[in-house]
């Protein structure tokens, strides 16, 4: 009797236990999810981004003609950006290189660095390129082929998200620091005419200089982010190669941001193609941790980027405010809560 008494006892207690860890469990459990949904409700708001502001300085680049290094319009370009950059707040540096191109000509480029809250410890880096294709070599029209092109998407919409950024940060600045670095000679790769062994390091040579020789002895990011072509209409982003293989982490930031904020259908959670671009030499010569936001359409005439893409016809008349509206909001969330 003393037995089977103390055999229910033992038996009450490991029921009584069981009831208090499943108990406890589920209390820690509701407790997290209290926690994240805390967390969710304590994010930062960021600055309303206004894509008018950002057409705004698309269509003022674009005013100066094709910015092509070594013209009157790529300077007056370089001036125009450094002052509005300067406007800002920021603190402005114009890196002067110089550097050949795929025909063994030296030319001269200028990298536009502007620093916002530079005492800040912890950096994000953002990037895009801002001068244009000296060939419109993917023209129907042959007889375009060595003309300069406006450079309105390709170019253009990129740094006008960036300025609107750095407008808005001269209104809100945020917890971290911020610097935009805009790139030169970009584009000045070879025509597509040309029968020669391609070299990743004909383009992207105003990124590979930088990323040699920063503005700032040993700077460095807690992560990069490239604009490229974001401009058109019916923008979709898939998660770029490069991207994902350097930096996938951050990759999935930007992407879930853009889902919980209502993007899932422009930001597509799903492999996109590889693309040597800035952010390649980025990751290679500098070791931040950069991605690449870039419109890459396979259903297009060219099979890669937008129907106008190095052609006469990348114009204003083809940039959409809405996709430079998502690429702006989803920026500024990311930034304002780092």
């Amino acid at each position: 009797m003393l037995a089977l008494m103390k055999n229910e006892r033992i038996v009450y207690f490991l029921a009584f236990t069981i009831l208090l860890s499943i108990n406890s469990c589920q209390m820690g459990q509701k407790k997290r999810q209290a926690e994240r949904k805390k967390q969710k409700k304590e994010l930062v708001k960021p600055p309303i981004f206004n894509s008018d502001s950002a057409y705004y300085f698309i269509e003022k680049q674009v005013s100066f003609g094709p910015r092509v290094a070594g013209t009157r319009s790529h300077d007056s370009c370089a001036l125009w950006l450094a002052d509005k950059l300067m406007d800002y707040g920021a603190i402005v540096e114009v890196q002067n290189f110089k550097t050949r191109t795929y025909d063994r000509i030296a030319r001269n480029g200028k990298n536009i660095i502007a620093s916002f809250n530079p005492n800040a410890i912890k950096r994000v880096l953002l990037m895009a390129h801002w001068d244009t294709r000296p060939y419109a070599d993917h023209d129907d029209n042959s007889e375009n082929h060595n003309t300069p092109i406006d450079g309105a998407n390709d170019g253009g919409s990129g740094v006008g998200v960036l300025l609107e950024i750095a407008r808005q940060m001269s209104l809100k600045t945020p917890q971290v620091g911020v610097d935009i670095v805009l790139f030169d000679l970009e584009d000045w790769g070879p025509p597509s005419e040309m029968q020669i062994t391609y070299d990743e390091e004909y383009w992207g040579l105003g990124s590979q200089y930088w990323s040699q020789n920063p503005h700032k002895h040993g700077y460095t990011a807690a992560f990069g982010i490239l604009l490229d072509m974001v401009g058109a209409g019916n923008i979709e982003f898939r998660r770029e190669y490069h991207s994902d293989r350097e930096a996938g982490f951050i990759v999935d930031l930007v992407w879930n941001t853009a889902s919980d904020m209502g993007y899932r259908n422009l930001f597509i959670d799903e492999p996109g193609g590889q693309i040597t671009d800035d952010h390649y030499f980025v990751n290679k010569y500098a070791r931040i941790p950069s991605i690449d936001i870039i419109h890459l359409d396979p259903t297009s005439k060219n099979r890669s980027f937008f129907d106008q893409w190095h052609t006469v016809d990348d114009k204003m008349e083809f940039i959409d405010k809405h996709s430079l509206q998502v690429v702006g909001e989803v920026l500024l969330m990311v930034i304002y809560n780092e």
